[in-house]
């Protein structure tokens, strides 16, 4: 089971802006639960040696994330994957 660290404010008011926090919440609670889970489409972002990874919200969003030590993951960001 992983844990998912405290997400940044600037994050928050991102999620809320754009009225994503139900399926937010949802996927995060998936990323805890299974990390393999097929609706997060895990994704190992470009440059690979990075080690960023991403997970769909919905269609249209993505949070980037990376995993820290033990079975910590560290939420970066949430975007719009096509801008």
């Amino acid at each position: 089971m992983w844990v998912v660290l405290p997400v940044h404010k600037d994050i928050k008011v991102y999620i809320k802006k754009h009225e994503l926090e139900q399926k937010f919440a949802k996927q995060v609670d998936l990323l805890e639960r299974s990390i393999k889970h097929p609706s997060l489409n895990i994704e190992l972002m470009e440059p690979k040696h990075l080690r960023l990874f991403s997970f769909r919200i919905d269609r249209k969003y993505r949070a980037t994330f990376i995993f820290r030590s033990g079975n910590l993951i560290e939420i970066l960001d949430a975007n719009n994957h096509y801008r």
